[in-house]
């Protein structure tokens, strides 16, 4: 049979279409395989196609795509079009599209959150009859309304609103299946609300007339998918609430929240109104069995989850009382404290689970349901065990100082994962948690409530990930990010950045399989810092500081440009410590003999340099770790940290290239106040052009070569945290993709404003009054008077002077604020929501904190003061949270 595609789409000369599809006359999805389409009209691309009787088999999916000038495709939303081919080779079937853009509102009803839960709705194609079916979207519409069609011809009933035709669901799509009169050229039409309870038309779509001016010929079947119906698309808002699964606390818990409280909390969110959960990462982050590895950011495996979330009790049986027992006294001894103890909750656990599967665990490997689990997760489960193995078998995750097995081959990870029954171990608990987080998830589905994850942009130094694939970073560097107001010096987060040019051969299929491992638990997710997709701040294994990083990739600054500029640039001069006496004498005062004698040297008594055995920030931060040197003062390490900071430019040499990089706030460094005005004039211009204008365009196009193909790699709702230093390009990419941003009101991403305000979210974001990286409201409050004095008299128009502290009245009004914003999402981290009353906020607010971004030796270890099972039992609570939920039309 043939198929004529047409496409309404608006080109210019040099532009053009293309369509692909799931059978091989269309590609087989590969983009590789598209069909370049024909120029028709002024309004329509064309594109005839004879189709075999194979592809009748099953429904035909298509998709456009839209190559620009440039020569980049810029693919439309995919698995929008379903169509069940007519089972007849002879017809010919005529396609009328109208492009969906992946920046349009309503792609997100479409997406998990929506589709399984909110809204729910099932995949179906379209079917075409005889003549003209008519095919559109409308997701938002109330109970008892149904789409309805009305036309100029009598087939379309002249408009006569008292009789429109009624539309059915079919999938996605509400259709219609109309036979016109063969000589028929052209007709107007019209789709509306219709009432289906009062039988009477609400209204007509907003717009003028759609129209269809192609003629057609007997034995041709016409399906126009028109895309959505014209109606207001941001009326849908939810509330959610954000709270870490380490910080649930239970009466039944082990001292520590756990995948099965997740049920509890989704309990409380359907009686507060609450729609979604936000949590923080969940990976296996088990690298020193230490408190430092509470950081859930730093995961040694991208997929694996981490075992210190595991509830033990619906593992024991019921005849082991010994071990009952066992566990009661633990678990009064490890819920005891307010927050949370890490080393002795995973100590504690892992001795259990060993129990449990010395008694029984190798049985439950050989059912059926654990051979499917491993046969769906072998890609990643097999090499994580052995490394789990490997780690504790040598009592340390750096496997390039493990005896075997230093480097991954594939042939030998099998072989000893085959022959050690130990590795077994590692399966049996991702086994249990895969089965625990699944049902948790399930549960809160059945209560409406959808469950957002969180993927970190990096991954453990010495983990799994890279030991497995080392090609795919980028060892000799470390992500952090520039100094801001909440980190001066930068972060260093310590993980290898990505070589994207690596990923970028399989199609970022590492990628991909993450985020579909993250889809089989969670319905929606937030990417950690978004930015990394544009670019990374990147610092050099040598360095500490996040200060001495650059971004990675971006357009350096060549030798020559210095000398355009007339910058009188010398490497030594620029690009290493700028150290005299004027210099020392500021930074260490009546400390500067001693530390010209311990650590610099000099040639002419005034200008100096480190000597070569501190000639980095890591070979300081080596020296001060020494036994015999930890008596120094900690204050002396950050001097000369600092001091190996004060430069201008930083330099990055490869075989190729060397290529030259300012430093960030270059203008704060004493460097700097040495250098003669008109010198540091041109350097500030080149500083702006660097960080400000140089690097859009490129970013923007780094950015389009990833984020498309890992978001069309699941249906999940996706958002971005895109706070920071953000680049121009980035709000528009994320428009364009259809990422909803992250609005903070503490962090304002217009230049020269002290708050966001949450009325003036954009449809697509999820609004905050904190993260986990902020103080909470009331921590906020106490601890920046003058910032809550002045958000006191703006932000809620109330004089005189502020209290001291954020009292339940104040607390309640900013939530009130959130929860009235345009934004799709207002979700509340539980510390803020709980803040809303006297009698359930935690006395001392300042114990509500859960990270300091700065500290990058930070213990994560917030627990809830409150159990989940009081935090149901409080009606009166509950009820206000609701009532203010409902009050804001969410």
């Amino acid at each position: 049979m043939k198929i004529q595609f047409y496409i309404r789409f608006h080109t210019q000369y040099g532009e053009s279409l293309w369509v692909s599809g799931n059978c091989r006359e269309l590609g087989k999805e590969d983009p590789a395989g598209s069909l370049p389409m024909k120029y028709y009209n002024h309004d329509y691309w064309f594109l005839e196609v004879e189709m075999s009787t194979s592809c009748l088999a099953q429904p035909l999916s298509y998709h456009y795509a839209f190559r620009n000038k440039e020569g980049e495709l810029i693919p439309e939303q995919k698995n929008s079009r379903l169509i069940l081919l007519p089972e007849t080779t002879e017809d010919t079937l005529v396609l009328y599209d109208t492009w969906i853009a992946t920046g349009e509102i309503e792609n997100a009803f479409y997406t998990a959150p929506f589709r399984e839960v909110l809204l729910p709705s099932a995949v179906a194609p379209v079917i075409p009859a005889p003549s003209h079916t008519f095919a559109v979207k409308a997701p938002l519409l109330k109970e008892n309304e149904a789409v309805c069609l009305l036309g100029n011809t009598e087939e379309l009933h002249n408009w006569k609103t008292d009789n429109p035709i009624l539309m059915n669901r079919c999938g996605d799509h509400w259709c219609a299946q109309v036979p016109f009169s063969k000589s028929l050229l052209s007709f107007e039409y019209k789709y509306g609300v219709y009432d289906t309870r009062r039988q009477h038309l609400v209204c007509y779509e907003e717009g003028g007339n759609r129209l269809c001016s192609f003629p057609f010929a007997p034995g041709t079947r016409v399906v126009l998918q028109d895309g959505f119906i014209r109606l207001p698309s941001n009326t849908w808002r939810g509330a959610g609430v954000a709270v870490p699964v380490f910080s649930l606390r239970s009466e039944k818990g082990m001292g520590i929240g756990e995948f099965n409280d997740l049920k509890l909390l989704a309990d409380w969110a359907q009686r507060t109104g609450l729609k979604l959960i936000q949590i923080l990462p969940v990976n296996d982050t088990t690298a020193t069995f230490t408190w430092r590895d509470s950081y859930p950011y730093a995961a040694i495996s991208a997929f694996a989850l981490h075992p210190i979330y595991l509830n033990l009790d619906t593992l024991v049986a019921d005849s082991d009382q010994d071990l009952i027992a066992e566990l009661d006294r633990e678990r009064q001894k490890l819920n005891a404290p307010d927050e949370l103890d890490y080393e002795a909750v995973l100590k504690t656990k892992i001795k259990v689970l060993k129990k449990l599967f010395d008694q029984y665990g190798r049985q439950q490997l050989r059912s059926k349901a654990y051979k499917q689990f491993f046969t769906a997760n072998r890609h990643w489960l097999q090499p994580y065990a052995v490394f789990c193995y490997l780690r504790d078998k040598y009592k340390t995750v750096d496997y390039s100082k493990w005896k075997t097995h230093t480097q991954y081959k594939p042939a030998d990870v099998a072989a000893l994962f085959k022959s050690n029954p130990v590795v077994d171990f590692y399966c049996f608990l991702q086994y249990h948690l895969h089965l625990q987080l699944k049902e948790a998830v399930a549960y809160a589905h059945k209560k409406g409530v959808v469950i957002k994850g969180d993927i970190p942009i990096g991954v453990y130094r010495y983990g799994c990930d890279t030991w497995v694939a080392p090609e795919l970073y980028h060892m000799n560097l470390q992500a952090g990010a520039p100094p801001d107001d909440f980190a001066v010096n930068g972060q260093n987060w310590g993980f290898p950045t990505y070589n994207w040019q690596q990923m970028q051969q399989d199609h970022f299929g590492w990628w991909r399989s993450r985020f579909e491992q993250m889809s089989h638990y969670f319905d929606a997710f937030r990417i950690d810092h978004i930015l990394g997709f544009f670019r990374i701040w990147s610092i050099p294994l040598e360095a500490t500081l996040g200060i001495m990083g650059y971004f990675d990739p971006s357009i350096p600054v060549p030798a020559n440009e210095f000398y355009d500029r007339g910058i009188a640039f010398s490497e030594d001069r620029y690009s290493k410590p700028f150290i005299n006496n004027i210099v020392l004498q500021e930074v260490f005062g009546e400390e500067t003999a001693a530390i010209k004698k311990q650590f610099l040297i000099t040639e002419n008594g005034f200008d100096y340099s480190f000597l070569p055995e501190f000639d980095t920030q890591r070979k300081i931060e080596n020296w001060f770790a020494l036994p015999e040197n930890k008596h120094n003062c900690s204050h002396l390490k950050q001097a000369l940290l600092r001091l190996h900071a004060n430069i201008l430019i930083l330099k990055r040499s490869n075989q190729e290239q060397v290529d030259y990089y300012p430093r960030f706030d270059l203008h704060k460094t004493l460097s700097f106040r040495a250098l003669p005005h008109d010198q540091q004039e041109r350097l500030k211009s080149l500083y702006n052009d660097y960080y400000f204008r140089r690097q859009d365009l490129y970013w923007k196009k780094e950015s389009l070569k990833k984020l498309p193909q890992l978001k069309a790699a699941t249906n999940m709702l996706i958002c971005g945290e895109d706070l920071g230093l953000v680049p121009s390009s980035v709000p528009e990419v994320m428009k364009e993709l259809g990422i909803l941003s992250l609005e903070i009101q503490r962090m304002p991403k217009q230049t020269g404003l002290q708050f966001f305000d949450p009325a003036d979210a954009p449809y697509l974001s999820v609004v905050s009054p904190s993260t986990h990286d902020m103080s909470t409201l009331r921590g906020w409050w106490e601890e920046d008077r003058k910032a809550a004095q002045v958000f006191y008299n703006r932000f809620l128009h109330l004089p005189g002077e502020a209290p001291l502290h954020c009292e339940a009245w104040i607390n309640k009004e900013i939530i009130r604020q959130h929860l009235q914003s345009p934004a799709m999402w207002a979700i509340c981290q539980i510390q803020d929501l709980m803040g809303s009353d006297e009698a359930v906020r935690r006395k001392n607010p300042h114990e509500e904190r859960i990270n300091i971004p700065a500290d990058p030796h930070h213990y994560w270890r917030y627990r809830m003061h409150l159990t989940l099972e009081a935090l149901n039992s409080n009606t009166r609570f509950t009820e206000m949270l609701r009532a203010m939920i409902a009050a804001s039309g969410r």
